[in-house]
């Protein structure tokens, strides 16, 4: 008579690693139970492995609760052929999700990240908007870029306008938060706009172009920023302008402030 494998399943799968691994009906019933059945496997692995991982189907929502609360750390999706699978790990030296930090880092593997994006709001003395053509799309857009991890949003955008235009112009009090639905390829997103004062337009010749994003960079007056710019981005400097000295920040979805 053959044994059955045990599970869960415990395979060395390279040096020092680990995959855990279990059938559909291990969580069936209880999940719970499931749950410390796999932490324990993996408590075990750990005692001889520095990584124990788990590779779950990336549509078994049941699966990879069994994974997470089980104390393992979402890394990423591993895209194959006959379909996804979201990849679990935990590190011999991870802190257990019995103790707070452990339990922190957990949640921050798994919780949902946003993108953001920071932009300038630059005007000069005739109310005109500073605007960059980018040499990687159509429209022109303001200034600014994607806010890094572990970067003030704030930051981000006096960074971006010194990186990309050589100016130095801080990033004053937030004007905007715009957000923009998943759209071809991208996922959302959050863009706040900073208020960049108010300038001489002469401030252009001390302009220095990355040129590898910027092809050029002009004042623009509302006709041309609604015939140079996206409908979204026309309406996200509309609403930004709306809002200089206002009291609060303004929240829009996709620009429009209506």
């Amino acid at each position: 008579m053959t044994t059955p494998p045990p599970d869960p399943r415990v395979e060395t799968v390279d040096e020092g690693v680990a995959r855990v691994s279990w059938a559909d009906d291990l969580h069936r019933d209880d999940l719970w139970a499931a749950v410390e059945v796999v932490r324990r496997a993996i408590d075990d692995a750990l005692a001889v492995h520095g990584r124990v991982e788990a590779h779950v189907a990336a549509d078994d929502t049941t699966a990879q609760r069994v994974a997470t609360w089980s104390g393992l750390r979402r890394e990423g999706v591993r895209r194959g052929v006959a379909g996804d699978h979201v990849v679990y790990a935990r590190l011999e030296h991870d802190l257990p999700a019995s103790e707070p930090e452990g339990f922190r880092a957990l949640l921050n593997s798994f919780l949902p990240r946003k993108r953001a994006i920071s932009q300038l709001l630059v005007r000069d003395d005739d109310d005109r908007v500073l605007l960059c053509q980018l040499t990687y799309k159509r429209d022109w857009d303001l200034p600014g870029g994607v806010v890094e991890v572990g970067e003030s949003p704030q930051r981000a955008a006096t960074r971006e306008v010194a990186e990309e235009l050589g100016l130095d112009l801080p990033a004053g009090p937030l004007l905007l938060t715009d957000w923009l639905p998943p759209w071809s390829g991208w996922d959302d997103a959050l863009c706040l706009v900073f208020d960049g004062g108010r300038h001489e337009a002469a401030i252009l010749d001390r302009v220095v172009k990355e040129t590898r994003e910027i092809r050029s960079a002009e004042f623009c007056t509302p006709e041309q920023v609604a015939d140079r710019a996206a409908d979204f981005t026309a309406g996200r400097i509309a609403s930004a302008l709306a809002n200089v000295g206002g009291a609060a920040p303004a929240y829009v979805e996709r620009g429009d402030r209506d």
